[in-house]
């Protein structure tokens, strides 16, 4: 490429800062330390309103932290009290109330002393966003089980109670034929990251209707804290399409629709409305389904993934994250993860996030094993499905069809000396597996009995998965476990829960196999690499680079998944993962000022720092008023 050409474009690209001698320098010495794009939040901000206007604007407000300049010129003076506080002072004196008034702000017994951090921190976030997500950052380990899993699960049951102000969208049936004008209600330009719900299967409760969008909601809380998405560019949406909850079709202060849901092609033309209109305003938009029941959720990812930037994280985040635990296992054993495709895995619950897990882990192991059909065809003899009606076998009648990949032949099952609806008790006690998973969203499943079965498996160290959420639908506790089968299994969950004290200087470690370790990563890699699609190459990189995250000696600890106080690192590095095979792909269509070719470039630490780069960090930008 001639100078002359390309000269212009680098002029745009290096620091203004610079004198023109040491931009051109960096030109003609193939300077590889790139600039990427200007820091996410580090943009002075335009804004169109002044005085009470912007104390009670969330995305704006900086509370006693506004300076002397910006309340002149924003007629802030004296609306204020007169001592212009820090940052960081302004989070102690917030975290100071906060722990004396978490005791004291529930609203009778009901109200857990989760719930009620909950209230302090979702009325920080409505006066000031950029606050709420600092604390949200710094404090990432002890509010994450509040904003998300397993207090959300509370807040959603109550939502209707709970709620002060709209925050996020609400599509429904009733509004058939007007969803591509109601997008332009959202007042942002635009939007990067959308989780969306119907509300059918929120965690392990059930059918919450319009109350699951405190599950979006606490989605996107994680995508901004997590994975650094501006949060003016996020969006919770609920589709309200009615509820099969006699409570709340019966509840006078249920806030959703009061039908029953909607079914079959009136379903659908919702669906396809709705994701035709938010991809028509932004069509670079990512949308994460979510909390979607079985009967819909693969039914929605096949119809969508190939048209548009989406993903369903019950099916393909848990499995993902479900993989990198499963390779943890058997780094945990000592010996290398390409060992994988050796291990029996009994898993419990045929949902969509036990199915998504059982087609994840059959392609993992197809790869490993030469990535042909003989070798999918011999990964699934590795899996023993066992649902709510027993072993899942070729006799069973009305088999789902995303389940039938993985129903075990008669034959296959009598030589183990098992038979069709045989008890996970049964299966355990004959299969000796390596794994045992639970994905049932059934509370304590795995009985003492069970327990008892899998100390006779065949592997040096079993691991025991119990992932359904949130904490009462573990299927067993860390405690139980470790006490019945032995100190020396693994051992993993979905919500969390302590370590166990062994005795004699021995700790057990609980590992939290949550979502969010590979879903903000994904989002964000997706849109950092401006591909068209999520593919599977792309879920593999994610669940792989987390696998990998943790150091040797950790894992033969028993120590599988990292600390949650670490995520954003850990988001970073599966972010740059993902963009990384995303180029591989040639799905890659580039992020801004990054095209696809300069995204081919970089190594994997420029990848790194061009991820870290274009994350979101939670100071408040400088406000300059324009006159609309």
């Amino acid at each position: 490429m001639a100078i002359s050409s390309s000269l212009p474009r680098l002029l745009r690209r290096t620091p203004s800062s610079l004198p023109l001698r040491w931009r051109l320098r960096m030109f003609l010495a193939g300077e590889r330390s790139r600039p990427f794009t200007t820091c996410e939040g580090s943009r002075p901000s335009i804004v169109h309103k002044r005085s009470l206007d912007i104390l009670h604007d969330p995305w704006f407000n900086k509370g006693t932290a506004f300076s002397m300049t910006e309340r002149d010129r924003l007629d802030l003076r004296g609306l204020l009290p007169p001592n212009v506080m820090t940052p960081q002072q302004q989070i102690d004196r917030f975290m100071v109330d906060l722990k004396r008034l978490e005791l004291n702000a529930s609203d009778g017994p009901s109200d857990t002393n989760a719930l009620a951090k909950w209230r302090i921190l979702n009325r920080l976030h409505d006066r000031n966003e950029t606050m709420y997500y600092k604390v949200l950052i710094e404090n990432i380990k002890e509010y994450a089980p509040i904003v998300y899993t397993p207090t959300v699960g509370r807040v959603c049951q109550n939502y209707s109670g709970l709620f002060r102000r709209p925050r996020g969208m609400y599509f429904s049936a009733a509004d058939h034929g007007e969803m591509m004008s109601m997008v332009y209600n959202w007042p942002a330009e635009q939007v990067d990251m959308i989780v969306v719900t119907d509300g059918s299967r929120i965690l392990g409760l059930g059918d919450l209707g319009v109350q699951g969008i405190g599950i979006a909601i606490g989605k996107l809380d994680l995508y901004v804290a997590a994975a650094g998405i501006n949060p003016q560019r996020v969006l919770p949406v609920m589709i309200d399409v009615g509820t099969n909850n006699e409570n709340l079709l019966q509840d006078p202060l249920y806030l959703g629709l009061q039908e029953h849901r909607l079914d079959g092609e009136k379903y659908l033309s919702v669906i396809d409305e709705f994701m035709e209109a938010v991809f028509t305003r932004w069509p670079h938009v990512i949308v994460q389904f979510e909390d979607f029941q079985s009967k819909w959720a693969f039914k929605l990812l096949q119809r969508y993934r190939s048209t548009y930037r989406m993903f369903n994280d019950d099916v393909q985040g848990t499995a993902g994250v479900a993989i990198a635990g499963l390779l943890g296992a058997v780094r945990a054993q000592g010996r290398p993860m390409i060992d994988f495709p050796k291990l029996k895995i009994v898993v419990a619950g045929a949902g969509s996030a036990g199915i998504g897990v059982l087609n994840a882990a059959r392609k993992t192991m197809a790869r490993m094993l030469g990535n042909n059909e003989f070798a999918f065809e011999g990964a699934r003899s590795q899996f023993w499905v066992v649902d709510a009606m027993g072993l899942l076998t070729e006799g069973r009648m009305n088999i789902d069809p995303e389940a039938l990949p993985f129903v075990r032949k008669l034959k296959e099952s009598e030589r183990h000396g098992l038979h069709e609806g045989a008890s996970l008790a049964e299966v355990v006690t004959k299969v000796k597996p390596d794994v045992l998973l639970g994905l049932s969203a059934v509370g304590g499943l795995f009985s003492k009995e069970v327990l008892e079965a899998l100390k006779d498996s065949s592997s040096t160290r079993p691991a025991i998965f119990a992932m359904s959420n949130p904490t009462q639908n573990a299927e067993c506790t860390p405690e139980e476990a470790f006490s019945t089968v032995g100190d020396h299994i693994v051992f993993a969950s979905g919500s969390p829960f302590h370590d166990v004290n062994l005795g004699n200087g021995k700790i057990g470690h609980c590992n939290q196999g949550n979502n969010m370790y590979l879903f903000p990563g994904i989002g964000l890699g997706t849109l950092l690499s401006g591909a068209r699609v999520i593919s599977d190459g792309m879920l593999q990189a994610a669940a792989q680079c987390l696998a990998s995250y943790m150091k040797e000696e950790e894992v033969l600890n028993g120590i599988i998944y990292p600390s949650i106080s670490s995520i954003r690192d850990i988001t970073k590095e599966v972010a740059a993962a993902v963009v990384r095979e995303a180029v591989a792909e040639d799905l890659a269509e580039g992020y801004r000022d990054m095209d696809p070719q300069e995204l081919q470039k970089l190594t994997q630490e420029e990848t790194v720092a061009y991820v870290k780069k274009n994350m979101w960090e939670p100071h408040y930008p400088t406000l300059v008023y324009k006159r609309e």
